[in-house]
């Protein structure tokens, strides 16, 4: 093995084990079941998952590999920055600069070339511009609510979240599937219905 090789390789596993800590950010929303909260890791995974078999209501044309990269890679950052609860308006304004400042670090742990390839993926799925991003976003806004909707409330509940608050998260499902999107409010009306959040 050359030197320039095993060096590639030497960051490529620096990279895979950095990426383990993804396992220990546990976030507020718990597993469907209800037994605990779920972990990065596990979201991550799940939201692959979810868009392989939910491809079929991306906008058409949409490049599903690219999806599952996306999400694959989407929730690296939190290494660093942590888990932002999506209703805690001051935690979200300094979510970016957060998360960019932790992008700059685990990506650049990789060789040059795949550090460019990985944060791009990052970066589209942030900005939300294309079909892709859209619907990968949809996927992650609407795996808490279907969490929430099957607990009860679950974490809506504990934080007092509103039916309107999520809501609100519910355009940006519209955005990437409108199939998606009117399913996860039906959910969300059902749970406002049913007394599991205030209206």
């Amino acid at each position: 093995m050359t030197i320039a090789l095993h060096e590639r390789l030497q960051a490529q596993i620096t990279f895979a084990m950095e990426i383990d800590k993804l396992k220990r950010i546990i976030r507020r929303n718990t597993l469907i079941d209800g037994s605990r909260r779920e972990n990065d890791a596990e979201h991550s995974w799940h939201l692959a998952m979810m868009a392989m078999t939910m491809a079929e209501h991306a906008p058409e044309g949409t490049d599903l590999d690219k999806v599952v990269a996306m999400l694959l890679v989407h929730d690296i950052v939190e290494i660093d920055a942590g888990d932002t609860y999506i209703y805690n308006r001051v935690a979200v304004e300094e979510q970016a600069a957060r998360e960019q400042a932790a992008a700059d670090r685990i990506f650049g742990m990789l060789p040059p070339d795949q550090a460019k390839q990985l944060r791009a993926l990052w970066d589209e799925f942030e900005e939300r511009v294309t079909p892709e991003a859209r619907f990968a976003k949809a996927l992650d806004r609407l795996a808490p609510i279907v969490a929430n909707h099957h607990n009860e409330g679950g974490s809506w509940a504990l934080n007092k979240v509103t039916g309107r608050q999520v809501m609100e998260k519910v355009r940006i499902i519209e955005e990437g599937s409108p199939a998606l999107g009117e399913y996860a409010a039906r959910l969300v009306a059902t749970s406002v219905a049913r007394g599991h959040i205030e209206p």
